[in-house]
């Protein structure tokens, strides 16, 4: 190599550079020795469906219906349930945004493994609860439960 070109080389940024390289192979290598991988897990099985309305009131708040039975399961006051609200806003905008209205009852799956799956049949999007912490998704476990008068329509499967 040209003397003058070495000595123009920063060796420091080069080598930290070098480091960088190698740790991140040697990353890689242990996490695909380890057999971790970044697909999705299959889905457990599910073990009951309750299909649900959300009508808003006049006064802002949520009415939650039993989408069979028209029972009503829980109303969400005015301000109040701000995960709630965001997870439904979010999939109400997606049915509008592909012309959908509400005919369409959501469904909330209880899974064998515990775990609590929102979806919209309409649209195929889905919202896995768990993701959002046990709080947040004790939010909707408590629409799973059986309520006098819609305990017959929580389907079991």
């Amino acid at each position: 190599m040209n003397p003058s070109l070495q000595s123009k080389l920063p060796i420091l940024p080069l080598a930290a550079m070098a480091a960088l390289v190698l740790s991140s192979l040697i990353g890689v290598g242990l996490v695909r020795l380890a057999g971790l991988s970044a697909q999705q897990q299959p889905d457990a099985a599910t073990l009951a469906v309750r299909q649900l309305r959300f009508e808003d009131r006049d006064d802002g708040g949520i009415e939650v219906r039993d989408a069979r039975s028209g029972a009503l399961l829980d109303t969400v006051a005015p301000g109040t349930n701000g995960f709630l609200r965001s997870t439904m806003r979010g999939l109400v905008r997606e049915r509008k945004r592909q012309g959908l209205g509400p005919e369409t009852p959501f469904e909330l799956l209880g899974r064998s493994d515990g775990r609590l799956t929102l979806v919209d049949p309409g649209t195929g999007r889905r919202v896995d609860l768990e993701s959002f912490g046990p709080s947040n998704s004790a939010v909707f476990a408590r629409l799973m439960m059986p309520s006098s008068g819609a305990q017959d329509h929580v389907a079991q499967r």
